[in-house]
């Protein structure tokens, strides 16, 4: 005959948990409950970003070289698997410092930018030893809570890239323009726990108007609904307008249901008298980073 089952909560038996304690009121043994504890408390650790300066790379022109250093900016946690990188120069890295000590000089006491090489500067040592400690010096940034928080911490990461793609669309190159742009917005959605909503808007604009000009109405349509909840929370009437006129151009395009945005579309021109459609959302995209 079978041994007797050992009673619920003995040595050796099971935990029966209840209600809200027990994913699918399943019985775990004391290990398995040690294994969700832990993933639950892994779940809980704060977000945080991340950069490494995995790799380097010399460029050489005729007058000058210099050394472009890749930053990879990354949440930590298993769940973010898109590793989104740029490359800056060190003078990109000391004026990013100098803005920051115009804003935080006393905050940034103890965060010092490593020093400028007189000699020596391309060898495989010294770019080895200078990748490492700007590594360090963006670490310590991010954990300045009033840099993190500041417009400048942002724009290092992207407004170069921003620009380039803006000249592109500015061009008519609208492919390598929505290329760059993406890198943008990757780069920007890992810094939205930091920084405003409004931080994404001109880059989705952008976007909208790339694969509009791409004739790719989906991507299109989507990017520009992103971009619309941010403008209408917090006020940004330049956007406002041509974004609901594009969607409603698209959404008659796709199919889609439109009467609520072109009743607000409606709206905001009679509350406006007109002003509020005065612009296409290119020709505002197209003002951007001039």
């Amino acid at each position: 005959m079978a041994p007797p089952l050992p009673e619920p909560g003995s040595a050796g038996g099971f935990f029966l948990l209840k209600g809200k304690d027990s994913p699918g009121c399943s019985s775990l043994t004391t290990k398995e409950l040690q294994q969700n504890w832990r993933a639950v408390k892994q779940r809980e650790r704060p977000v945080r970003l991340l950069f490494e300066i995995p790799s380097t790379r010399i460029v050489e022109h005729v007058l000058h070289k210099y050394v472009l250093y890749q930053v990879v900016v990354m949440r930590s946690g298993s769940f973010d698997s898109c590793r989104v990188s740029v490359e800056r120069r060190y003078s990109d890295f000391s004026r990013f410092h100098h803005k920051l000590l115009e804003e935080f000089d006393e905050e940034l006491e103890e965060v010092q930018l490593p020093r400028k090489l007189l000699s020596g500067n391309f060898s495989p040592e010294s770019i080895g030893e200078r990748r490492l400690a700007l590594q360090d010096y963006l670490a310590k940034l991010y954990a300045t809570r009033c840099v993190r928080h500041s417009p400048c911490f942002s724009a290092f990461f992207t407004e170069q890239e921003q620009r380039r793609a803006h000249g592109l669309l500015r061009a008519g190159q609208f492919r390598p323009a929505a290329e760059l742009l993406q890198t943008v917005l990757d780069i920007q959605e890992k810094l939205l726990p930091w920084q405003k909503p409004t931080l994404l808007v001109p880059a989705l604009a952008a976007l909208t108007v790339c694969y509009r000009d791409l004739d790719e109405p989906e991507q299109a349509f989507s990017a520009a609904q992103r971009a619309l909840p941010p403008v209408r929370r917090y006020g940004l009437t330049r956007y406002r307008a041509p974004l609901l006129e594009l969607l409603v151009d698209l959404g008659y395009q796709l199919g889609r249901p439109v009467a609520q945005l072109q009743d607000e579309l409606t709206a905001l021109r009679d509350a406006e008298r007109g002003e509020a459609s005065s612009h296409s959302l290119k020709e505002v995209v197209i003002q951007e980073f001039l």
